[in-house]
Formats: structure tokens, sequence, C-alpha cells
């Protein structure tokens, strides 16, 4: 059962419960007509219409519908590390796609989640906040709910939502040890799937701290400002540092067969309840065996 609690301008003393889900919450009008129609519709516990309901600040509004999907659950290892009514984070191993593809339609993050749903008896769509590559390891965050995800997603002029910070390994050293790559991101045509540093391309800026280093190796540290895609990947090539194992922009994978890329972290303020929720987790085996071989 989705709950939302009322919060209202100190102009307004009620408005429609339309305008407030959809103008308010970010609640599509395909959704609205399922909440319109579930027969499961309440304002503070008590069955309303919801066509003809005005709510005022304070009321909590209550619903319960079934999304269709085109995801089919599968029953696949799924690493929680944060759950509640509203969203989840979860820890995505390497090799696995966030969503599903019309290539490849199973083993994905999206039908291990629907998987989770069907058999704890909960009825949500699969909302993910953000991706991560298919060989990126780490935090991903889930919305349950579509005003969850509406919440988190930047509009114009607002600043990240959600804060992610990665851990990763590259060839060398990087001068100075720490610093910021600000470089403007492109796609390196005719690929679809390359990217480039071009100074026509969508601004990018990515912080980096060094952890550890043998000079052959470094362990980093990276947070990003902008999200673009294989933003990381990109900014340390052009620099002459390729992560381990992204053969994709000129990485050796002679010690890992995927990009030695971990998001470690992710923190962020949650949007229904204003707590604070950060997430850490260590790096996965193939990345720990790296730092210990070579005394990173």
């Amino acid at each position: 059962m989705t709950q939302i609690r009322v919060e209202l301008p100190e102009a307004l003393t009620t408005v429609p419960v339309k305008a407030f889900l959809t103008q308010k919450e970010g609640i599509s009008s395909t959704l609205w007509k399922r909440i319109k129609h579930s027969g499961t519709f309440r304002v503070n516990g008590i069955p309303a219409n919801a066509a003809l309901t005005k709510v005022k600040n304070g009321d909590i509004l209550s619903f319960d519908i079934v999304r269709p999907s085109n995801i089919e659950p599968e029953d696949l290892p799924l690493d929680i590390r944060y759950e509640d009514d509203y969203l989840m984070v979860v820890n995505k191993p390497a090799g696995q796609l966030v969503h599903p593809t019309t290539k490849e339609a199973h083993g994905t993050l999206g039908n291990a989640i629907l998987y989770w749903y069907e058999t704890h008896g909960e009825h949500h769509a699969y909302h993910p906040v953000h991706r991560l590559d298919r060989d990126t390891s780490g935090l991903v965050l889930i919305a349950k709910v579509p005003q969850v995800q509406y919440k988190l997603t930047p509009r114009h002029g607002e600043g990240k939502l959600f804060h992610r910070e990665y851990l990763a390994i590259i060839e060398g050293k990087l001068t100075p040890p720490e610093g910021l790559i600000d470089a403007p991101i492109a796609r390196a045509l005719p690929s679809i799937i390359l990217r480039k540093v071009s100074p026509d391309g969508q601004e990018a800026r990515t912080h980096y701290e060094t952890v550890r280093t043998n000079g052959r190796f470094s362990l980093l540290r990276l947070v990003l400002d902008t999200g673009r895609t294989h933003q990381i990947r990109v900014h340390l090539a052009h620099l002459g540092h390729p992560l381990l194992g992204d053969d994709l922009y000129g990485g050796s994978c002679t010690l890992i067969k995927r990009q030695a890329l971990h998001a470690c972290r992710l923190y962020f303020t949650h949007p229904l309840t204003g707590q604070t929720i950060d997430i850490k987790v260590p790096l996965p085996s193939d990345m720990e065996q790296i730092v210990s071989d070579c005394r990173l």
C-alpha cells in the first residue's frame, strides 16, 4: 500500500487530489487513472472517490494498484543494503545489466527486483533512479513508487539530489594526486557506444583523489558532479590512465576482465521521511585481489 502525506504551500488550504498527485508528486496521467479506478484510494484511512476529493495539509493518502510490467520476475541473487516502503538500495554485481533490453530480457537487476516484490507481496513497477554500466559493480538506488523517482530526479535549476562515490584502479599514477577533471564528453561517432572528450560535448566534471599507489597502479576515489555516459572511464582514459580491465578505452585486461570500477557509497536525503541515508559497501573480491596482490 502506497502512502503519501499531503504538504501544501501556506497560501493553499485545499487542492483537488489529482492536482496534488500529478503536479507536486510527479505521478503521470496514466498512473492517476489507475489510482482513480483502483477501488483502494483512501484519505486518512477512509475510502474516498479520488475523482471528487480535495485534500488539505497533513492528510494521508493511500492506494494500492498493480502496475503492469513487461519485465519477467526471476529468482536471482539480490544484495539489498537498504529497504523501506518507498525505495531500496542494491549492491549490483559486475556483469549484470540494470535494466532488460530487447536483446537481453533475462538475468538483469530488474528481473531480480520484480521477483523480490512478487515473493514479498509488493505490487510495484521497476523504477531505477540511475544506472551503472553492466561491468561496473556497486550501489544502485531503486524507487518503489514513481513519485519517489520523480522527487529524486533533478529538474531545471536543482542540484544533485543523491550523491555517489566510486573506487577505481588505474594504470600508473595521476599528477597531481588529487584534483578535478573538467572536460566535456560527446559521442565518438560513428560509434553508438563510445564516448570521447570533445569541446562540443556536454559538461562533465569528475573529482578524484589518490587513495594508494605503487607507481604502476593506483586506487582512486572519485565523485561526480555530472552523470554522463562512461564519464569516469572517458575522463581517466583521456588523461592517459585508463581503468584496469576497460578494453573499450585502452585498459589492460591482464589482471581483471572488466573495468575496475565500483560504486562504493550512495548518500541522499530521503524524499519522504527527511532521513539521511548513507550506504557504503566494500570492494568486490576481484578488485580487492588486485589491491592485495599489487600491495596498493
